[in-house]
């Protein structure tokens, strides 16, 4: 087995402790990074096509370094027609917001730019290990799920949709890693609104977040959704980590997310 890493060297700071972690489970001999992998005196297109001749797993870092390198373009090519040909399995994964090459859109990726490194990085092993990545988020049937969308890096638009039927109650919560003191959210649904925040509550996954919970005074219903929009005020980074919805009386579950693009 050879897991192969194709990536330009402008997203090394990313794609190296990747590579290194591979490397610590299944040996570095069977993970092709050219650091490692390409030494002084060797050809470098010796070297590569040597790797993907031998690969069983072909991971291409896309992003806009990546799409820009015609020397990368030639890797993640060859390595496509492979798979093809079913000699390998080709995982693209998303390291920034660039618009993925149509040639892969049929290939589902890994979102790390979404997701963050270490989820990116769990399903790497999980495909590597033939595990399927399907993660169960919420164990219960839920009416709610929030759309969001990043302006800025310190910045999203958030839209809390009822799918089926309405829910007459709308009580939310944002959790995120920020100082709450920091953050602005502003509810731009009609209605009227009540809201506070808080820090340092521990949720059932065992992880402590800081809060800013919401409520409207009308229904989210299906095409009606509840639309606000956060940020940090000093426009540092935004660590947004889930939404919840208040089921009973001081009672949050939380609700599915989908990152809009």
């Amino acid at each position: 087995m050879l897991v192969f890493l194709s990536h330009n060297y402008k997203d090394k700071s990313i794609v190296e402790p990747i590579a290194v972690r591979l490397a610590e489970v299944y040996g570095q001999n069977n993970v092709f990074y050219d650091s490692w992998s390409i030494q002084p005196g060797d050809g470098i297109i010796d070297k590569m096509n040597e790797g993907i001749n031998e690969m069983s797993f072909f991971f291409f870092f896309v992003s806009r370094n990546s799409l820009e390198s015609n020397m990368v373009k030639l890797e993640w090519q060859n390595a496509l027609y492979k798979a093809a040909k079913r000699n390998c399995k080709f995982i693209p994964i998303k390291l920034d917001d660039c618009i993925m090459p149509s040639l892969l859109l049929q290939n589902l990726y890994i979102d790390l730019y979404n997701y963050g490194f270490e989820v990116g990085l769990s399903q790497m092993f999980s495909v590597i290990n033939g595990i399927n990545t399907f993660k169960r988020k919420i164990n219960t049937f839920s009416n709610v799920l929030a759309k969001i969308k990043r302006i800025s890096n310190s910045k999203s638009e958030i839209e809390i949709c009822a799918i089926h039927f309405q829910e007459p109650i709308s009580h939310y919560a944002i959790i995120y890693k920020n100082d709450p003191e920091n953050i602005i959210l502003e509810v731009k649904s009609d209605g009227f609104h009540t809201g506070g925040h808080g820090k340092d509550v521990t949720l059932s996954d065992g992880n402590t977040y800081n809060y800013h919970a919401f409520g409207v005074s009308r229904a989210t219903a299906p095409g009606f959704p509840v639309r606000i929009e956060i940020g940090t005020k000093d426009n540092s980074t935004l660590d947004l980590c889930g939404i919840l919805k208040e089921v009973s009386e001081n009672n949050f579950q939380p609700i599915e997310l989908i990152i809009k693009t």
